[in-house]
């Protein structure tokens, strides 16, 4: 792994972590359109105290999580079709 300075220390750059990220992109975006429907019949009280852009700001997050999601599986699956590992996270030959 490549070295980085910070200042007067020198740290190693970690490793990337693998996990479920499909499963938490996925999870992340219903949890956007959740809180979309559960605001969705209170529109009246956010619009006469000015606060729709909550409502608006948890569609976005669902629809960029859609995306999200996509994008992710699309890598998940060039991972697995490259033999499963992820040349962004190999080093680079010194």
């Amino acid at each position: 792994m490549d070295v980085f300075s910070s200042g007067s220390f020198k740290h190693e750059a970690p490793e990337p972590l693998e996990g479920p990220v499909v499963a938490t992109v996925t999870g992340g975006t219903i949890l956007w359109f959740v809180l979309f429907l559960v605001q969705l019949p209170f529109y009246g009280w956010f619009e006469d105290h000015d606060r729709t852009w909550w409502l608006w700001t948890c569609l976005a997050g669902g629809v960029l999580g859609l995306y999200g999601t996509w994008y992710v599986r699309k890598r998940e699956a060039a991972i697995k079709k490259a033999g499963g590992t992820d040349s962004a996270a190999t080093p680079a030959a010194e």
